[in-house]
């Protein structure tokens, strides 16, 4: 046997999983088809690294099994992201709603300390390795992957396969994961991009497309969640915190709906305004609370030329449901060249949700993005891969 383990991917969880491996004195090989480790961790957060979050439970995550990740997070909590980091020089500086970013650092280190501690306990990466074949043996699994041109074998009792999902495949996204298990018999929860922007065709294409750059501060929900986050207008549709987190529960012809003054009612600020100056027009109102831009773009919808005091019960009805109960209908999304994350994968079902391991495969395991949790936009993603790395390695 080369190694204790054979580590499939060398991402967030494989990484985590080879680190902790190494703390139990097991040996693992990583093959890893990209020339350099942590591609989309030196990405993330525009290369800022929002590498977990302090809010972060089983309930941010989308599974077919919404309990399957709860033994994970038990194992490996948020607190102990934020020591293992801490030990190795990192502390987190939280920015919004939970977002933990490195204090003066960035992903480049966040990567430096796995390939690091990687060489002290001597795990080995392998890049430019693409697996070929996999070949259960009675004693564990034979390897062959091409590196070079020409081809190469590995033996090890246990197999870990941490390749990712589908998004951003020009970084090296494949479905080796899904492939691999779709081989053995395994159920696959319908894939699709999560995390991703949001496109609009038709008659109000234009409408979205004039105002885009502009950012609202909304709350956008459907009938079975909702996010206070901006919005980003875009000359194909929408884009911004709040549409990435709704978009992993969105499914195609579906509408939903955005309160583009979360949390104040603007009935009522006409009211106030009819009483301090009638005369003045509904648009100076608007633009005290949105930029002008989006003020002018509201009269395709709005008398926003018209004077509060003329407003009209039928003129304020209408006001109030396109403020507060805005409908948007996309059209589709920007596909897995700009998700975050994909939806849906390997089904839990067919995981031990104690150890990763599969059970109609004994000694095969699966963590990170190819298994059917999907988590909110904000560094819940990486916590997971942390925590399935960690679990892995312990059963190993």
């Amino acid at each position: 046997m080369d190694a204790d383990a054979i580590i499939i991917g060398a991402g967030a969880c494989g990484l985590m999983c080879a680190v902790q491996a190494g703390y139990l004195g097991k040996r693992v090989i990583i093959l890893e088809k990209a020339d350099k480790p942590g591609a989309k961790i030196l990405i993330s957060g525009g290369g800022r690294c929002n590498y977990t979050n302090l809010l972060a439970s089983d309930e941010q995550f989308i599974s077919n099994n919404k309990h399957f990740s709860k033994s994970a997070f038990t194992q490996w909590t948020v607190a102990d992201t934020i020591g293992f980091f801490e030990t190795y020089g990192i502390t987190g500086k939280e920015k919004t709603l939970g977002q933990l970013f490195p204090d003066g650092k960035n992903a480049k280190d966040i990567v430096e300390v796995f390939t690091s501690l990687c060489t002290d306990f001597g795990q080995q990466i392998i890049f430019n390795a693409e697996v070929a074949a996999i070949e259960e043996t009675p004693d564990g699994f034979t390897i062959n992957y091409e590196k070079g041109g020409k081809t190469r074998v590995l033996k090890a009792p246990k197999l870990v396969v941490a390749t990712g999902g589908l998004p951003i495949p020009k970084m090296g996204a494949t479905d080796f994961a899904l492939r691999f298990a779709r081989k053995h018999g395994l159920h696959i929860i319908e894939t699709a991009p999560a995390l991703v922007p949001l496109t609009i065709t038709g008659k109000d294409e234009d409408w979205y497309a004039q105002l885009s750059g502009n950012t609202v501060f909304c709350e956008v929900s459907n009938d079975r969640i909702s996010f206070e986050e901006n919005i980003l207008f875009t000359h194909w549709g929408l884009s911004g915190p709040a549409i990435l987190q709704i978009s992993s529960y969105w499914r195609k012809s579906e509408v939903f709906n955005i309160d583009l003054l979360p949390g104040r009612d603007i009935t009522g600020l006409i009211d106030e305004e009819r009483k301090q100056n009638g005369k003045s027009l509904l648009s100076t109102l608007f633009n005290r609370l949105y930029s002008r831009k989006f003020t002018e773009a509201m009269a395709k919808f709005l008398p926003i030329e018209k004077q509060v005091a003329s407003l009209t019960k039928a003129d304020s009805e209408l006001i109030y449901k396109t403020i507060h109960l805005f409908k948007v209908k996309p059209a589709g999304d920007k596909g897995y060249d700009k998700a975050e994350v994909m939806r849906g994968g390997i089904d839990t079902a067919e995981l031990s949700s104690k150890t990763l391991e599969c059970k109609r495969m004994p000694n095969v395991y699966f963590g990170g993005e190819c298994v059917d949790v999907t988590g909110w936009l904000g560094g819940y993603n990486f916590q997971w891969a942390w925590a399935s790395g960690f679990v892995i390695a312990q059963n190993l």
